[in-house]
């Protein structure tokens, strides 16, 4: 995406700053997240982007680590929800103990269709990365929408493959009950 719109990243910062200071309800993933997780919990968001939903759960109380491969969109992170780390990485890379993060997660979210925006080459390296820095008994939280290249059966089977497995399947973050006929998943894996 960067490559073939330079100017997305200013873009989506706008856009979501300017949802923000018209009130609106940017906090459905967070809600999620903290239902799921006591307080103070660990918790990576993964494709973080601005920091939106890391920096909810971060005023909740949770310790957030955010990782985006778009330097705009931490930086932008940083400057709009200082107190979580936010690491510049590639989720098909990335390896939080070179900068100092030494735990593992007891909560990731990947919320914002991140999955869809991956090269479809490297999303079950991804997906690999993502559960080798899962506490035992810890969850990821994934969300994306059918229309976007990324089919939901094919999405399971990356999921499998990297030792995930699905707890629970929603159509939306609110829990609405995924169907055949859903064009959008949260889907709850565990390791």
């Amino acid at each position: 995406m960067l490559e073939e719109n330079p100017e997305h990243s200013e873009w989506y910062i706008d856009r979501f700053r300017k949802m923000a200071e018209a009130g609106d309800d940017l906090d459905g993933e967070a809600r999620l997240i903290d239902a799921m997780v006591p307080r103070g919990a660990r918790i990576l968001d993964a494709g973080c982007g601005p920091g939106r939903v890391g920096g909810r759960l971060a005023q909740l109380g949770h310790q957030v680590v955010g990782v985006d491969l778009d330097s705009a969109l931490i930086a932008a992170a940083k400057q709009d929800h200082p107190g979580p780390t936010w690491v510049v990485g590639d989720l098909a890379e990335f390896d939080l103990a070179a900068h100092g993060v030494l735990h593992e997660f007891d909560a990731m979210v990947c919320a914002g269709n991140v999955m869809t925006f991956l090269d479809p080459g490297t999303r079950r390296a991804a997906l690999e990365r993502m559960a080798a820095h899962l506490a035992p008994g810890g969850r990821l939280v994934v969300g994306f929408g059918n229309d976007r290249g990324y089919e939901f059966d094919e999405f399971f089977d990356d999921a499998a493959a990297a030792g995930l497995t699905p707890e629970l399947r929603l159509a939306t973050w609110d829990l609405r009950p995924f169907t055949d006929g859903s064009n959008f998943l949260v889907a709850v894996l565990t390791r």
